[in-house]
């Protein structure tokens, strides 16, 4: 516990010095909210469920923003491996998997602080969230988590393709099947049905249905599927991302 409170308390760090990576990402979702959302939402042939379509695609998106920074954490492990610093942990007094959630959940410092920042941005929009403290905190609970599953996904890309192009090619290979192929714009049930099936075991499905539920429509009946999905997931992740990590710097 305490090598995973040093990752994260290291990336807290990092950010202090330079958070223009968070400002920069944070374009792509106001995009989302601000263009794509008013437009879609004059179309009437999306069920949302009496919910504004901008609202109810906010949840997708701020999901989909931090996901997008945990997918290219691998990143950061290719700089520290060529800077040195992943041999000095991996002979470090403690377990390989500890250094692999740590560096995973440190992503989700990151998630944390990109949804300060979107949050604002959507009530400026005229996104109506449920106003209640505790829904908002059990919400950014749920994506910090999930963002360590992806970023341990993301450690585990870079431990077979170690360089920066390559996992740059990958996380958009990755990211954006999962985003379209979720819950985030539209419900499961107007996909075709091969994708429906991919919905049922894409994490991001999970992940937006708990945000949704808490931070706009205020259904919680599936939380229960939600985050048992989403504790698989990053359990997998760990498991395979750990066994996988010697190979970064090999």
């Amino acid at each position: 516990m305490r090598m995973i409170l040093a990752m994260i308390e290291l990336e807290v760090r990092r950010l202090r010095h330079d958070r223009t990576e968070l400002y920069t990402r944070a374009v792509q979702p106001v995009l989302w909210l601000m263009i794509y959302g008013p437009i879609m939402s004059s179309v009437k042939a999306i069920p949302t469920g009496g919910i504004p379509y901008t609202d109810y695609i906010a949840p997708g998106i701020l999901v989909q923003s931090t996901t997008f920074v945990s997918v290219f954490f691998g990143l950061t492990i290719v700089w520290e491996r060529e800077s040195g610093i992943l041999k000095k942990l991996l002979v470090a007094p403690a377990p390989r998997y500890a250094t692999v959630i740590g560096r995973s959940m440190a992503s989700g410092v990151r998630a944390i602080f990109q949804i300060l920042l979107i949050i604002p941005l959507a009530l400026l929009l005229g996104v109506k969230f449920i106003p209640n403290p505790a829904y908002f905190i059990s919400a950014i609970l749920i994506i910090f988590f999930a963002s360590g599953g992806f970023a341990a996904t993301s450690i585990l890309v870079t431990s077979f393709l170690k360089t920066r192009e390559r996992v740059m090619g990958m996380g958009q290979a990755i990211i954006f099947p999962l985003f379209f192929a979720s819950n985030a714009l539209y419900p499961v049930k107007m996909m075709p049905p091969i994708l429906q099936y991919f919905a049922l075991v894409n994490p991001m499905s999970y992940v937006v249905d708990a945000v949704r539920g808490f931070l706009v429509s205020g259904d919680l009946s599936g939380l229960g599927m939600d985050l048992a999905a989403i504790a698989i997931f990053d359990a997998a992740m760990f498991a395979a991302a750990s066994i996988s990590f010697r190979k970064i710097i090999e």
